[in-house]
């Protein structure tokens, strides 16, 4: 009897533990999933890079006006947006990993139809953008421009509601190739189409935000039309029924928190844009962070991608529950984020001398980004760690924990940091840096001691019971 305790035990600890083939094999199936993504991420970004680009060489205003009710956006509306949509990769991710094919599918309406009721009341706040903008002190013609702008991307927000959801219905089945060719695609067609409408038109700089909105409906037009006829997504594929309204508790259960957790870090950010206009010669201070913003932002599609394969693998494993599995998928993920830092952060302070031009030419300028270069590095590697374990805590469905997370690391410890440094120690915009980075590696630390202490067999049970226990109750609805 003993003997066989033993061997069960013996077996049970060879299957717990990591071997190189193993771990090899899961870094492979992370690397296939997130190098797709990071593309997908990436050329999605660059739709508002490129139409603010192109927009800057109609002048100063246009250029200021687009960049505001870019950042407008993105603030009030699609950080909003994709915050939610991540919480079908706990719910999908999970149910994909469980076998329960049409839950996908009916999870998927359902949150397409959540996000473009969230659309509305988001919609009536940028109609009244321009008159927010002149009553919190804004310059009246920046704002009514930027009030135009953003008036013609509300197009693309309900766009948006919609891509969001498709996105993670296929990052989670790992079905890249499509993603990546709608993606890239519409990317193309993007950069000639919005030069013709802003230069070929009596449009101007609204011809941008246009352009903006018909290339997101084009990406969601080829995404939904492959979902429904491709035989790829035949056994994912569900009919829209009432079933669609019975998933919206469940979905805003896990896409509050998941909005929350992306709005609170985000706008941390924002913050700090806005606290450098109060600095002396805000100019140079406001040009320099947006500079070191928009970089890290750009490097950030890197861990955001490797991030989603994550909570792919993670959610996936774990709805099947297999514990080992998810908790080896932890281990290469974070891996692949040392390494990916590593290399990015390197070559980015090599480069701290030149890099300044991609965006200025202003000497001043310059001298001042190539000064900030080292905590930028310092950001991007924070930024890699923390983007992969936020992955992982979708995949694990803790988002409630990551809200807590953030608000403490950045608004309890590094905005009041940050002003602190900027405003009473007078160190300027190198202080509001410093500040948030602090609320960074606050953020960092705290992610990787509750990852560190992740029970993997408690995780895949309760993820089990609450799939199983979900489906019994919608079978006990029917009858």
């Amino acid at each position: 009897m003993e003997e066989s305790l033993l061997q069960k035990h013996e077996e049970e600890s060879e299957e717990k533990r990591v071997t190189w083939s193993g771990f090899s094999e899961e870094m492979r199936r992370i690397s296939v999933i997130a190098g797709p993504m990071v593309a997908v991420v990436f050329s999605q970004y660059l739709l508002q890079i490129v139409a603010t680009m192109i927009v800057g060489h109609l002048g100063e205003l246009y250029l200021s006006s687009a960049a505001l009710a870019i950042s407008l956006a993105g603030v009030s509306g699609f950080s909003l947006l994709m915050g939610m949509a991540s919480g079908l990769e706990t719910i999908c991710g999970q149910a994909y990993g469980a076998q329960q094919y049409q839950r996908i599918g009916v999870q998927t309406y359902t949150a397409i139809f959540s996000l473009l009721l969230i659309c509305i009341p988001l919609s009536l706040l940028w109609v009244y953008i321009e008159s927010i903008l002149v009553f919190i002190g804004q310059d009246p013609l920046i704002s009514h421009e930027a009030g135009k702008f953003i008036i013609w991307l509300l197009p693309a927000l309900f766009a948006y509601a919609i891509l969001q959801p498709l996105v993670r219905y296929f990052q989670i089945q790992s079905m890249l190739l499509p993603m990546l060719a709608s993606s890239c695609v519409t990317l193309i067609i993007h950069i000639p189409l919005c030069w013709a409408l802003v230069f070929k038109t009596r449009l101007n700089n609204v011809g941008g935000a246009l352009a903006v909105s018909i290339s997101m409906w084009s990406n969601v037009i080829i995404l939904g039309s492959y979902m429904r006829y491709s035989s790829a997504c035949a056994k994912t594929r569900a009919p829209i029924s009432l079933e669609v309204f019975k998933g919206m508790q469940e979905f805003f259960r896990f896409a509050v928190p998941s909005a929350v957790m992306v709005c609170l870090e985000w706008w941390s950010f924002e913050l700090l844009v806005l606290l450098s206009g109060l600095l002396p010669n805000p100019q140079l201070e406001t040009s320099v962070l947006s500079v070191c913003l928009n970089t890290i932002a750009t490097l950030y599609t890197i861990p955001f991608g490797i991030g989603a394969a994550a909570s792919t693998r993670v959610s996936n494993e774990l709805g099947a529950g297999n514990s080992h599995a998810a908790r080896v998928a932890v281990l290469a993920a974070m891996s692949l984020a040392v390494i990916e830092t590593c290399v990015v952060s390197t070559t980015l302070f090599a480069c701290r001398h030149v890099f300044g031009y991609i965006f200025s030419n202003e000497k001043e300028v310059i001298d001042y980004v190539t000064f900030m270069a080292p905590l930028v590095c310092l950001s991007v590697i924070l930024d890699s760690i923390q983007g992969v374990l936020t992955g992982i805590a979708r995949g694990c469905g803790w988002q409630h924990l990551g809200v807590y997370v953030n608000l403490g690391a950045f608004y309890l410890c590094g905005i009041p940091m940050a002003a602190i440094l900027a405003f009473v120690l007078r160190v300027g915009g190198k202080g509001l840096w410093i500040g948030i980075q602090c609320g960074s590696f606050v953020q960092t630390v705290l992610l990787v001691v509750i990852t560190s202490c992740i029970n993997w067999e408690n995780q895949a049970m309760k993820a089990r019971k609450r799939l199983f226990d979900d489906e019994l109750s919608a079978e006990n609805i029917l009858v």
